[in-house]
């Protein structure tokens, strides 16, 4: 009888190799694992550095201005061959000798009303505008898709951001700078003065330097503010008088702005217009305006606060309205001469102008909530304090005579009549038509028919 077949080394084999795939198994494992784990921290530490790069730490002050990220802007939006297409597209002009205008803060209030009559005439307009959060980024969104609609593209972007301008002006010719963007508001620059210094004066800085470079360069109109008249007490403010007594850190940056531009057009041969603006209001206005939020708290029932001076007199201001500040704009672009140097050389001497743009009418404050009381149909719950020592001034008053006499500059709305344009945009894009008596917007209507 046969004995049975020997399996003790078949069954040796299969256990050693079952071990020896079990400790295959355990190495590739912690391969694995350890692979895994050099790839997870590897994208923790990039996403850290792009959170660096793109978000400033969190700030002490809660007014603090929050924008986009110039790392990024400059490596996303500056790249691919859509985002090209839409710049090219919106920047070409479509009259014949049209501009093309580089308008920087096109989506804030001046810029979006000057960027659709430039676009209307036929000129070609790009915008410029880092969204940021001084007051709500949605009316700004709300200004872009508006202006989207009218085939206008904004590049969103920060003024300093050198790469970004730069890779703008490599694509476009521009013919025109219309430079609005700033940090605006007298009282917050007492909250957040950094902001002032970043925008007012880096921010046009860098965009200079971009300027000066270009060839050819372009010719560039840019928004000072009444504010430079600080503490002048000669009436109605003219050019030629005294800037050198800023009220507010505001006024400051923007008189440096002025001597700023005077070198760079003393040196570098670029064509430069300042406009001094006069508290400038309508629809699509700016929410940290006085008759912008007289509105809204006077529709909430909320009181009002209203300013007089240390000597009880009344604080009034001359109120400008948008289409009359954008017909300005305009002029002074249509004006403005060429830019002399080349490549950041001066050839020639080059213009250096500086004009007011302002109503010429001096309105006190208790009128205009006067007139919102008519309009909305409701009274104010008013509170009048003497004026805080916070960079405002109790009285504007613009001689406009250079700007007429250079490009035909006629303020022609007053201040009811811009104030129901006003009230009917705004009752309409808060959605709240109910709450305002219905003859304001048939007023309204009729008016604008007439216009």
């Amino acid at each position: 009888m046969a004995s049975p077949p020997d399996t003790s080394k078949t069954t040796k084999l299969e256990r050693y190799n079952s071990y020896i795939r079990r400790v295959n198994s355990t190495k590739l494992m912690a391969a694995s694992s350890k692979l895994l784990f050099r790839a997870t921290l590897l994208v923790a530490l990039v996403l850290i550095f792009f959170f660096t790069l793109n978000y400033p730490p969190l700030s002490d002050n809660p007014h603090h201005v929050h924008t986009h990220p110039n790392f990024l802007s400059s490596a996303f939006y500056g790249s691919g061959a859509s985002w090209e297409k839409q710049v090219r597209h919106s920047s070409t002009p479509r009259r014949p000798n049209g501009f093309s205008v580089l308008v920087t803060g096109a989506g804030g209030f001046v810029g979006t009303h000057c960027s659709l009559a430039l676009k209307k005439r036929g000129d070609g307009v790009l915008g410029l505008d880092n969204f940021n959060d001084y007051y709500d980024p949605s009316l700004k969104r709300a200004r872009q898709a508006m202006l989207s609609k009218h085939q206008i593209f904004i590049v969103e972007g920060d003024l300093n951001d050198a790469p970004l301008l730069s890779k703008l002006f490599d694509m476009v010719p521009f013919t025109h700078i219309l430079h609005l963007a700033a940090q605006a508001g007298v009282r917050y620059a007492m909250q957040n003065p950094q902001s002032y210094v970043r925008s007012n004066i880096a921010g046009f800085v860098n965009l200079l330097e971009i300027a000066k470079a270009a060839d050819p360069q372009p010719a560039i109109v840019w928004a000072s503010s009444s504010s430079v008249y600080g503490l002048n007490t000669e009436n109605p403010f003219s050019e030629l008088h005294r800037t050198d007594q800023p009220a507010s850190l505001y006024a400051a940056t923007k008189k440096a702005g002025e001597e700023i531009a005077h070198t760079y057009n003393h040196i570098y041969g670029l064509s430069l217009t300042g406009l001094r603006f006069f508290t400038v209001y309508g629809p699509w206005g700016r929410p940290d305006m006085a008759y912008f939020f007289f509105t809204k708290d006077i529709l909430q029932g909320k009181p009002i606060t209203i300013y007089q001076t240390q000597d009880d007199k009344e604080v009034a201001r001359d109120f400008t309205y948008i289409d009359d500040v954008v017909k300005g704009c305009l002029g002074a672009l249509d004006t403005a001469e060429k830019s002399t140097g080349s490549g950041g050389k001066k050839r020639g001497p080059a213009q250096l102008r500086i004009y007011n743009l302002g109503n010429t009418s001096p309105v006190p404050v208790g009128r205009l909530v006067g007139i919102l009381e008519g309009l909305l149909n409701v009274k104010a719950k008013k509170h009048v304090i003497k004026m805080p020592r916070n960079g405002d001034v109790p009285y504007t008053h613009a001689n406009v005579s250079l700007a007429y006499r250079d490009f035909g500059y006629k303020p022609s709305t007053d201040l009811a009549t811009g104030l129901r344009r006003f009230v009917k945009w705004y009752v309409s894009y808060y959605g709240i038509q109910t709450r305002v008596k219905k003859e304001t917007l048939k007023r309204s209507d009729q008016l604008e028919e007439s216009d």
